[in-house]
């Protein structure tokens, strides 16, 4: 990660009662600044329908977030996407590309987002292959998704928004942009 984005210029920690202590990093590149959680692949991710998880084997993701800088107060977006980071060993769940998670508040002061969608990775960080049996590091992109986006995407898939999305020009890293038509 370091590799890709530089060193951080700002972290946060936080540790919810029963879980892993986790991390955001603040990258700030040119306009664009990047949220980078670290900590949630210490431990795989385990199916929530299994009896006992593997401790070992198991897919291991990280978080990332691109907002433009300057607009909005998007450093308040910290335990937001620690909680989402946390997921995994609170609720059980699985973080995968095409997954919608939601906060339930606003992501950061002012933001018309309270979910995101899960992107596929490889893109600005490769995944980071650590010693077998573990499973690679993946570094997921989060695309802020609109309440209504985010039913959309419910109903149509995940493809299907980031087709309108692309259609329509929308400029995900924008802090305060408006919903993507959806009719």
């Amino acid at each position: 990660m370091l590799t890709a984005l530089g060193e951080p210029d700002a972290r946060a920690a936080v540790t919810f009662l029963g879980t892993d202590r986790i991390e955001v990093l603040r990258f700030h590149e040119g306009d664009i600044v990047r949220y980078a959680t670290l900590g949630m692949s210490a431990q795989p991710m385990a199916d929530p329908t299994s009896v006992i998880a593997d401790p070992v084997e198991g897919p291991r993701v990280e978080l990332l977030l691109s907002v433009r800088a300057g607009a909005a107060d998007t450093d308040k977006v910290l335990r937001p996407l620690a909680v989402l980071a946390a997921s995994p060993q609170v609720e059980g769940v699985v973080v995968a590309p095409g997954a919608s998670l939601d906060v339930g508040e606003p992501l950061w002061p002012g933001a018309p987002f309270t979910s995101v969608l899960v992107a596929e990775p490889g893109g600005l960080v490769e995944d980071l292959e650590l010693d077998r049996p573990l499973d690679p590091v993946r570094f997921l992109p989060l695309l802020p998704m609109t309440p209504n986006e985010a039913a959309w995407k419910r109903v149509h898939g995940a493809q299907a928004l980031q087709e309108r999305w692309l259609d329509q020009g929308t400029d995900l890293r924008d802090p305060f942009r408006r919903p993507v038509p959806l009719d």
